[in-house]
């Protein structure tokens, strides 16, 4: 299946047909994307935790210390809710009542599960750090026993999911266009700048290409 179905949970409601539902959109939205928001209920309370995340075909896999409240809840199959947004630019109208922000935003829901098998484990940390990087796996030091041991890993299964996406400029009240003020988008973009090399670094280690040629962008 290429779209996701529209149920009472993931329907766009306001402003509708800035919605999407085909997984290339949602999918390509969750890889740009470097962190999510995944919101959860305990005890009647809700929380929303940002973490580092990564995609694997139709479910979402997160990491980290065998105690975080929040691995344990998901990895426990309860319902959890996962946000994601990247900001494109800032849409400055004449009013501003009509000030915006064109962004690319994911929502999906779904329960999680644990992940104990060794290899599965090991591909999920992987696709983690892929995420963050591509190349960085290869290169730097594998999980060992003891990091392996220390680290907790679940899966989320995408069960429903839509995107929205608002592109384009500003739109005014038709009074407004004669006003004297600037309007237009600021286009914003994560982007690296310069690395900083580590001092403890030894002098013949060179920048490697995947770092020198990072960038979001798929």
């Amino acid at each position: 299946m290429t779209k996701f179905p529209r149920t009472d949970q993931n329907r766009i409601n306001r402003l509708p047909k800035r919605g999407h539902y085909d997984r290339e959109t949602i999918y390509q939205i969750l890889d740009e994307a470097l962190i999510c928001h995944v919101g959860f209920v305990e005890k009647g309370q809700p929380y929303v935790i940002p973490i580092n995340f990564a995609r694997i075909d139709d479910t979402i896999v997160l990491h980290g210390a065998k105690a975080s409240r929040l691995l344990k809840h998901v990895e426990a199959g309860n319902p959890i809710c996962v946000e994601a947004t990247i900001v494109d630019g800032l849409v400055l109208a004449r009013s501003v009542f009509h000030h915006s922000v064109n962004y690319r935003s994911v929502v999906l829901f779904g329960k999680g599960c644990p992940v104990e098998d060794e290899q599965e484990k090991l591909a999920a940390l992987k696709a983690v750090t892929e995420h963050l990087i591509p190349g960085r796996w290869d290169e730097a030091r594998q999980p060992n026993r003891k990091e392996m041991n220390t680290t907790r890993v679940v899966s989320i299964k995408i069960d429903e999911a839509s995107a929205k996406v608002r592109v384009g400029p500003a739109v005014d009240e038709q009074e407004d266009y004669a006003l004297p003020v600037w309007a237009g988008v600021l286009p914003l973009q994560e982007m690296p700048l310069s690395p900083i090399r580590d001092e403890a670094l030894l002098d013949d280690i060179s920048l490697p290409e995947y770092v020198r040629r990072y960038s979001r962008k798929g």
